[in-house]
């Protein structure tokens, strides 16, 4: 389970079993969201908020950071998920401090 980054206590990982399209799920305080990122003729279109079966979601307040934040970041997270599915290589976390406006 590859963890991106830390977000003000909300955690952005992968599973290390994940599948297309490429996403990440948002763990807060044992609550879970999944963000797909979604292209459409190789441009970015939206991020698609999903639930995780068997998990609560996300309160309202910590879905909207997660979806500001994987939009924000979404080049690095599209980086990150072709080095650990694709190339095979370990990623490491980062902690972000500055916060997203």
């Amino acid at each position: 389970m590859p963890k991106l980054f830390e977000y003000f206590g909300l955690i952005i990982l992968f599973y290390s079993n994940e599948h297309q399209p490429i996403h990440v799920h948002g763990k807060y305080q044992g609550k879970e969201n999944k963000a797909e990122i979604i292209f459409e003729n190789g441009e970015f279109k939206e991020i698609r908020l999903q639930t995780v079966i068997g998990k609560l979601p996300l309160d309202s307040k910590n879905q909207k950071r997660f979806i500001k934040f994987v939009t924000f970041y979404r080049e690095e997270i599209i980086h990150k998920w072709l080095t650990f599915f694709v190339y095979n290589k370990e990623i490491t976390c980062e902690i972000i401090t500055q916060k997203i406006d």
